[in-house]
């Protein structure tokens, strides 16, 4: 296996890349960190050649600090692949980060894989979704608890040692940033109908009705767009389903 290692970028992202062959960039979303991103990394790092980073804000990316807009996102992510195509496969808010990324530089997205990526500026998105009620909070850091314990549980999150609860908590400030950032009075993140590159769209059959409807808009909308559903998975088949997240 050859690694290219791991390094930490001027601006303060950490990344790491291992593998050989053509180039996948695993994006992952909001309150979660590259490393939920391991089990599909080691699916694909026999044939693929496997890029994964901490987005600005999270883990080993939390020195860097929140993104002062939903841009800086896009241009950490351009700034990883260095002018190399590659295949983006994005996770939730990832998916959004890919898909952006897509319909501004198509010479460097050979496709995107976006799983679940949130519409959260269409008029319909739910207002009771996590990521809409952590808004109403004013500390940081109890919206990044909050978030957590409404995704994993409150006896998880419990079991958790101080030191991560904390690390989790200082996450809170990204969480918010990102939130907003793609949240009106900002305009959406990417128009789907612009999106030129292969796009596969991909949900599954237990997760929320929220989460099936922007899927299914968003393959409907990008001109070379196709559906995928995984069977049995929820909102965290990176985690629960690797194996049909990386094929």
């Amino acid at each position: 296996m050859s690694v290219r290692g791991s390094r930490t970028t001027p601006d303060g992202i950490w990344a790491q890349e291992v593998g050989e062959g053509p180039l996948v960039a695993l994006v992952h979303g909001a309150m979660d960190r590259s490393g939920g991103m391991l089990r599909v990394r080691r699916v694909l790092q026999s044939t693929c050649r496997v890029l994964r980073y901490d987005r600005r804000g999270y883990a080993r990316s939390l020195p860097a600090g929140p993104a002062s807009s939903f841009d800086q996102q896009v241009d950490d992510l351009a700034g990883l692949l260095d002018g190399r195509p590659a295949v983006l496969a994005g996770h939730s808010f990832g998916g959004v980060v890919c898909l952006a990324l897509a319909q501004r530089r198509p010479e460097v997205v050979r496709a995107v894989v976006a799983y679940e990526a949130p519409e959260m500026w269409a008029p319909w998105w739910p207002g009771s979704t996590p990521g809409n009620e952590v808004m109403a909070m004013p500390d940081p850091e109890d919206a990044a608890e909050g978030f957590l314990r409404r995704m994993i549980g409150d006896a998880t999150w419990e079991r958790l040692p101080a030191a991560m609860r904390a690390e989790r908590r200082a996450e809170g400030h990204a969480l918010l940033a990102e939130m907003r950032s793609v949240r009106p009075p900002n305009p959406p993140p990417y128009d789907a109908a612009a999106v030129s590159v292969p796009v596969v769209a991909a949900f599954g059959t237990e997760t929320r009705p929220h989460h099936m409807r922007a899927t299914d808009d968003l393959a409907r909308t990008a001109p070379r767009g196709e559906l995928r559903v995984v069977e049995g998975a929820d909102h965290g088949a990176h985690l629960t389903h690797p194996n049909e997240f990386a094929d």
